[in-house]
């Protein structure tokens, strides 16, 4: 199977466009991970590519997401840069395109037939959103030609959106986690703790064997250090019991990580 979602894919947030993020990228890769999430953002587009490059894996065999920044979300910008990330990221055509924040110059009459478009001409291949609240998602979906393939929020054992995940069950759609391990948050959590010596693993690991327990649910962990690139790629081997998952189900607080005025969910 060619360009297969892997559930389990490696972010690039904050990996500095250069060797950093070549290396970081090539080296997850080389590991096992063939998903790979950056966005227009974040700068490193073409560093992602090189990374790619760097490695004798085929592009075939990997899905590579991307963002739309939020003042790009005209349908002039977004068509236009969407394009250009595509030739960034040296693809025929971008795997799954995302729009980054419901914010800004974001205007659903505007972006969403952008992205509609985008596949229609064969610069996307599917479509996602990211940030969304519940209503805006449903909005989305109803005015989309095309199916959301993902939605992309913050989610972890500490922030553990039911709510969304419920919505990417109905529509049949992913829900992928970013900060899937609260940036290490997860590792005062002792209910997380007395699970991972366990499995002699480590609170990350249990967070993301969690996740990867739940149906329609894909995390992207980022990681710098190849030792934790190796760690998290390891956590899909842990076998979480029922009793293990109840527990961990019991922890969510609703504690953000990414959060900030502008958010959509403080301007409900």
């Amino acid at each position: 199977m060619t360009n297969a979602f892997d559930r389990l894919g490696y972010g690039t947030y904050k990996l500095a466009d250069g060797e950093e993020c070549v290396s970081g990228v090539a080296h997850a890769i080389e590991t096992g991970y063939r998903h790979v999430d950056t966005a227009q953002g974040y700068d490193n587009e073409a560093s992602v590519s090189a990374g790619i490059d760097r490695t004798d894996v085929d592009r075939e065999e990997l899905f590579v997401a991307t963002k739309l920044s939020t003042d790009t979300l005209s349908y002039d910008d977004a068509t236009a840069t969407a394009r250009v990330s595509r030739d960034r990221l040296g693809v025929d055509s971008i795997d799954l395109l995302y729009v980054h924040w419901p914010i800004d110059t974001y205007d659903p009459e505007e972006t969403l037939p952008a992205l509609d478009d985008l596949v229609d001409e064969g610069v996307v291949d599917r479509i996602g959103l990211s940030n969304f609240r519940p209503d805006q998602l449903d909005e989305a979906i109803d005015r989309l030609d095309h199916d959301v393939f993902a939605h992309q929020v913050e989610c972890h054992p500490l922030l553990q959106q039911e709510e969304l995940r419920e919505r990417a069950a109905e529509h049949d759609h992913w829900l992928v986690a970013y900060s899937p391990i609260a940036r290490n948050r997860v590792a005062d959590v002792d209910v997380l703790r007395e699970i991972a010596a366990n499995h002699d693993a480590s609170p990350a690991q249990v967070s993301l064997a969690w996740l990867l327990s739940k149906d329609r649910v894909a995390p992207i962990p980022k990681a710098a250090d190849f030792g934790h690139v190796e760690a998290n790629w390891a956590a899909r081997e842990i076998d979480l019991t029922d009793g293990e998952i109840a527990r961990i189900d019991a922890l969510d607080r609703g504690e953000r990580i990414v959060d900030f005025e502008e958010a959509p969910w403080n301007q409900a």
